[in-house]
């Protein structure tokens, strides 16, 4: 009899909240639209949160610190967080994952190339350092949070980050600026 009991309470506290339809914790967020896995609305309100980013320009190889973080009082469960190029609609450059609370993911076949949440535990901030790639223009951060299944943003923008530009070299390796003297 106590075996059953133990079946019984082990089969209703593993299958009897899928099979009665309760929403999953564990939610993750598509890489191209940056909608989460479940049947919900984003809100239109303005989000209360923001990205900051630790420069305004990067070169190639740069490391920029991302952070996600919330305004006021409200927390979040869930996110996904890409650099994308101005009116681009793929994720570019890698993360090298620093918050115990984000973990790197894999968009078009490229590791690291967005982060988002390692757990469900509600989060005030994350902190991730993104490394820039080469060739590329103008971009923003840009993310989707999730606060909890009946509440998310999608599409939360951090100011533009232009590449800084490089000095433009011929065939010959030698500079195309010119150089004027005055006698």
């Amino acid at each position: 009899m106590r075996r059953h009991s133990c079946f019984v309470f082990l089969f209703c506290g593993i299958f009897l909240p899928g099979i009665l339809g309760f929403p999953q914790t564990n939610t993750s967020i598509d890489c191209d639209s940056l909608l989460p896995n479940y049947e919900a609305e984003p809100q239109k309100s303005a989000p209360p949160y923001i990205i900051a980013v630790s420069f305004d320009n990067f070169e190639p190889g740069n490391e920029v610190q991302v952070t996600l973080e919330a305004l006021g009082d409200a927390g979040f469960k869930g996110f996904n967080l890409q650099a994308r190029e101005i009116d681009g609609d793929v994720p570019v450059g890698t993360f090298k994952i620093t918050d115990p609370n984000t973990k790197g993911v894999e968009c078009n076949n490229v590791t690291n190339s967005a982060v988002s949440h390692a757990n469900s535990d509600v989060k005030k901030k994350v902190t991730t350092t993104w490394i820039a790639p080469h060739d590329v223009r103008e971009l923003q951060f840009i993310a989707t949070v999730v606060q909890n299944l009946e509440n998310f943003w999608v599409g939360i923008q951090s100011k533009t980050l232009t590449p800084t530009p490089s000095e433009s070299v011929n065939a010959t390796g030698k500079s195309k600026r010119k150089v004027c003297f005055s006698v």
